[in-house]
């Protein structure tokens, strides 16, 4: 398990794009667009709501500080993770969404018809997981429908099916066609204290394209997963090193709503900074900041750890949705992806 981290902390440090099977390692062949003439300067790609003062800048993920040893049982014993009420976590979630429309500006606004839809799904994936609610948490969840292509946080409560959309915005999962790009498996990812993230080092490849993002960006490690291979009719299976990361700002984030990964989800940098900010996926990371310095030098100096934060990333595929969403929100949301590219 050490070497198989080790080496894809070093393959991220060194520029290369997850995720990569197990038993093969093949960088992508990136290539710059054809109206990108020179590379930009570390000025034009450092997002401007990036604020370095709160990030360790010694803290790389790959070993960071060692873990810290108590005498006793009392100083090893791990904080309680927060549980509040079901009004308590609406009014968090209420919260949240007015600083998602504040915080993220790319995002988009979330139908009726897709809540139904990602709800019924996530809760499926819980399901098959084995996953309990035991409390009002906030979920990540993924559609890698190729035609749709988004993240939408959900806070999801044990004893209500009413669950609350925070914040939608477009991204990108696994491709299709390109030897050695995977397709984003469904299910329930934990960012589990069992294995540690780490940061963004700004590292470009041989195009100048910084596949993490700026120095700085978290990156989310969920393990090895099942994927298939995309550019194979028989989609046989193998293990990819599953991630969630932005990407390169300049030439590549433009392009988030249509599938292009090699298996892992690339988000907005806007969007990783607001999930990293409000460690809404870092409840158990939380919890080890208390006993072990890796963890703490890895969360944000700055952040305000919320009651409702939770662990899990939830793909899904609405393409598999029984009830198949209305068309024409379908071509909406093709419409929105045109007009984006076009600005």
């Amino acid at each position: 398990m050490c070497a198989t981290r080790n080496l894809a902390v070093w393959s991220a440090m060194a520029g290369s794009f997850l995720a990569f099977p197990s038993m093969v390692w093949a960088q992508a062949a990136w290539q710059r667009p054809d109206h990108t003439a020179t590379l930009p300067t570390p000025e034009q790609t450092r997002p401007a709501h990036v604020d370095d003062s709160a990030l360790d800048p010694a803290f790389a993920g790959v070993s960071g500080a060692a873990p810290i040893h108590s005498d006793t049982p009392e100083e090893q014993a791990l904080p309680p993770i927060p549980v509040v009420s079901e009004d308590e976590a609406r009014q968090e979630a209420e919260a949240f969404t007015r600083a998602f429309r504040h915080e993220v500006p790319v995002a988009l606004p979330v139908s009726s018809a897709y809540k139904t839809a990602w709800v019924a799904l996530a809760r499926q994936q819980l399901e098959q997981a084995g996953y309990v609610l035991d409390r009002p948490q906030v979920l990540v969840v993924v559609d890698r429908n190729p035609r749709v292509q988004r993240l939408c946080l959900i806070l999801a409560l044990p004893s209500s099916s009413d669950w609350q959309v925070i914040g939608s915005a477009r991204v990108s999962t696994g491709t299709t066609g390109r030897k050695y790009y995977y397709i984003t498996p469904t299910g329930v990812f934990p960012n589990s204290a069992d294995r540690l993230g780490y940061r963004a080092l700004g590292t470009k490849n041989e195009n100048g394209i910084m596949g993490n993002g700026t120095t700085g960006m978290r990156v989310w490690d969920f393990g090895w997963q099942w994927a298939e291979k995309g550019w194979l009719p028989s989609h046989d299976k193998v293990q990819i090193r599953l991630e969630m990361h932005a990407t390169d700002p300049v030439y590549l984030e433009q392009r988030l709503g249509h599938t292009a990964s090699e298996g892992c989800i690339r988000i907005p940098s806007s969007l990783n900074v607001f999930i990293d900010r409000h460690g809404l996926l870092d409840v158990q990371y939380e919890q080890k900041a208390a006993v072990d310095r890796r963890f703490a030098a890895l969360l944000r100096k700055d952040r305000v750890a919320s009651p409702i934060a939770g662990l899990v990333v939830v793909v899904v595929d609405t393409a598999d949705f029984a009830s198949p969403l209305p068309l024409a929100v379908l071509k909406n949301t093709d419409m929105l992806h045109k007009h984006d590219a076009r600005g």
